[in-house]
């Protein structure tokens, strides 16, 4: 066994980097709980047909940005590109309120 590598290898002197993109900060503080309730419950309600969850899906993106839980980025870099998305989604957040 190497000294410099450690039992698994890599060296224990440095401290790890996080990724740039991938995994980003858990909502530990319940910011955007909302948000993932909805997509989870489209989700559900749609047979995991997440095509079908795009604008909660969006929504819940867009609360991350915004509570600085991933970094900011276009929605069109992250695939989306429609303009009625936002509308559709607070038609199904009204439904499911009620």
């Amino acid at each position: 066994m190497s000294a410099a590598g450690g039992a698994f290898g890599g060296n224990r002197g440095l401290r790890p980097m996080p990724p740039e993109k991938g995994i980003f900060p858990l909502d530990h503080m319940h910011l955007c709980d909302l948000e993932k309730k909805e997509y989870l419950h489209c989700l559900k309600t749609a047979s995991h047909q997440s095509e079908k969850c795009r604008d909660f899906s969006k929504k819940y993106l867009q609360c991350r940005m915004e509570k600085n839980l991933m970094a900011k980025q276009d929605l069109a870099e992250l695939g989306f590109k429609g303009s009625n998305v936002e509308n559709h989604a607070e038609t199904i957040t009204e439904r499911i309120d009620n």
